[in-house]
């Protein structure tokens, strides 16, 4: 469990998330992942890296349980393990697929918005939780994903969108069974190992160079205003009613229909 390393094939490095039950990543996981991800890029014969989990899905985003049981230290060390896991993806010297099932959320799509080529299971859906959650942060990621006006209903609704769906808005590659996800992702890293290692480092900081948006400096922005809501109490207060909101509603769904069936 935690995040290993492998080699599958000469050229790619493959990356992978397993910490049970949902991959809702502690300060400490996020940091591990981030090393992970930069010592594979920096290995001289690395030409690309696979981003993969284990598990029910892909990442579920902070272990809010920590936040919730260690206090401001645990929401500065979450704050900059994030923040240093999505930089080393983004900043990977070479190109990052990401093989995403299941669930991504919250720290998951900002993984997934900073990795090069996003392959996905059909069963995998994308959302921010963060305003259920008292958090804030990533919509620099999930704009890299979606159109801006959907990605602002999908940040302030907290909805999600299914692998299929982001396919159709060109950010996800291609979209396959369950079984096939691994083979999937390995299939296209194998046609990007098979450039010339120096030109693909090159051609990646050719590419990150001239993105209209400097995403380190977007997230961090957002990160002041997650610390903001953390100091002011908001954050709490919505983390502690987590879950009961939606049990409330489900409740109040099953009420209503109750009532419409005895009135018929």
């Amino acid at each position: 469990m935690g995040v290993s390393t492998s080699s599958p094939e000469k050229g790619i490095s493959l990356v992978v998330v397993d910490v049970p039950p949902v991959n809702a990543l502690p300060v400490s996981g996020w940091f591990a992942l981030a090393d992970a991800v930069r010592t594979a890029g920096r290995a001289p014969g690395t030409r690309c890296v696979v981003l993969a989990a284990e598990g029910r899905g892909f990442n579920a985003g902070v272990d809010i349980k920590e936040l919730q049981t260690r206090g401001p230290g645990a929401l500065v060390g979450a704050n900059r393990g994030c923040f240093e896991a999505f930089a080393a993806v983004y900043e990977c010297e070479v190109p990052v697929v990401a093989a995403v099932h299941g669930f991504c959320l919250g720290g998951g799509v900002g993984l997934v918005g900073n990795a090069d080529v996003i392959v996905a299971s059909e069963d995998a859906v994308f959302g921010l939780p963060e305003l259920d959650r008292g958090a804030l942060g990533a919509a620099t990621h999930l704009a890299r994903l979606v159109p801006q006006h959907l990605m602002r209903a999908l940040y302030f609704t907290s909805r999600t969108v299914t692998a299929a769906e982001l396919q159709a808005h060109g950010s996800v590659w291609r979209v396959v069974r369950r079984e096939e996800l691994l083979g999937a992702a390995l299939e296209v890293a194998r046609e990007i190992a098979a450039k010339d290692g120096e030109l693909l480092r090159l051609a990646k900081a050719a590419i990150n160079g001239i993105d209209p948006v400097d995403v380190r400096r977007s997230y961090r922005f957002e990160q002041g205003f997650t610390f903001e809501a953390s100091v002011s109490g908001v954050a709490d207060r919505v983390r502690d009613t987590f879950g009961h909101a939606r049990e409330k509603h489900e409740n109040e769904k099953h009420e209503k229909g109750t009532r419409k069936g005895t009135q018929a």
